[in-house]
C-alpha cells in the first residue's frame, strides 16, 4: 500500500497541505437533510417505528436521536468514547428524549434491529464487531448497515485525502509522520487515529459477512454520482460511494 514514503514523501505532503490536515469527509452531503433518509430512504421510519434498536458506533447521538424522535419505543447508542457518549446524552436531554435514549459503551439488551452508519470502516476488529452485533440482535431481527466511502474511494483516507487517493499514493508511514506535525495523540498506524481507519473494502467487507453468522438479505454498492458512467464489477472499489446492507442470521 502505498508507493511514496521516507523523506520524499512526508516533503511532498508538506508542500502540498502545508496548512494541516483538513478531514475531506465531513458530511456535507447530508447539511440540512438527515443522513438515515438519505442513506436508507424515507421508509426507514415506518420501518423502525415501535421497535428497541442499538445504533452501534453511535459517535454525538445524532442518528439514535433521530430514531427516538420518529417512533422508536427505546434507543441505545454504544461508542467506546466517554466524550461522545457524554455529548449525545446532553443532546438527547436537549431533545426531549432522553427517557427513549441511553448511551453506553456496553450492552446486554436484545435489540429488534441493529443499525450503524458510516462506521465500519472505523472498527478496529470488524469481524468481533459483527459477532457483538449478533449477540445482541434478537433472533428474528437484522442488521443495517451503511458506510462509506469505503478504502479505494478518492477520498477513503478520510484525513490522509490530501488529494483524491492520496492515502493509496503514498505510504502509511510518511502520512502518519505527516499527521504528526498537527495531531499529538501518538498514533502511528492508520487504526490508532480518532475514530480509527481499518481500511474496508467493498471485497473485505463482503468476506467479513460471509465468514460471519451472518447472510445478505440487500447488498448495495452506491457509485459516486459524477463516475457512475465508469462504475462496472471491475472498477467497484474505486467508484462506489456508499455500501448499505441489510443482514439476517444465516
Amino acid at each position: 500500500m502505498g508507493v511514496i514514503g521516507g523523506m520524499l514523501g512526508y516533503q511532498l505532503l508538506r508542500w502540498i497541505k502545508s496548512d494541516g490536515g483538513t478531514n475531506s469527509c465531513q458530511g456535507g452531503a447530508y447539511q440540512g437533510r438527515s443522513k438515515l433518509e438519505v442513506l436508507l430512504g424515507k421508509n426507514i421510519w415506518e420501518f423502525l417505528a415501535g421497535k428497541i434498536v442499538i445504533d452501534f458506533g453511535c459517535g454525538d447521538g445524532a442518528e439514535a436521536i433521530e430514531i427516538a424522535q420518529h417512533g422508536a419505543s427505546k434507543v441505545i447508542g454504544i461508542d467506546i468514547r466517554e466524550h461522545k457518549l457524554d455529548a449525545a446524552r446532553c443532546a438527547a436531554r436537549e431533545a426531549g428524549v432522553a427517557d427513549r435514549c441511553l448511551f453506553v459503551t456496553e450492552v446486554s439488551e436484545k435489540a429488534d434491529v441493529v443499525i450503524s452508519i458510516d462506521a465500519f470502516e472505523h472498527f478496529s476488529d470488524p469481524a468481533r464487531i459483527l459477532s457483538l452485533m449478533r449477540q445482541v440482535m434478537k433472533d428474528n431481527g437484522c442488521i443495517i448497515i451503511a458506510f462509506g466511502p469505503p478504502w479505494k474511494h478518492p477520498l477513503g483516507g478520510h484525513l490522509f485525502s490530501v488529494f483524491p487517493w492520496a492515502h493509496l499514493v503514498f505510504t502509511e508511514k510518511a502520512l502518519i509522520r505527516w499527521r504528526q506535525e498537527f495531531k499529538h495523540d501518538g498514533a502511528t498506524r492508520f487504526h490508532e487515529v480518532e475514530g480509527g481507519l481499518n481500511q474496508m473494502t467493498v471485497r473485505k467487507f463482503e468476506r467479513l459477512v460471509e465468514e460471519s453468522d451472518f447472510r445478505f438479505e440487500t447488498f448495495e454498492t452506491v457509485s459516486i454520482r459524477p463516475l457512475q458512467w465508469a462504475a462496472t464489477s471491475f472498477t467497484r472499489e474505486y467508484t462506489t460511494s456508499v455500501v448499505r446492507t441489510r443482514l439476517v442470521e444465516k
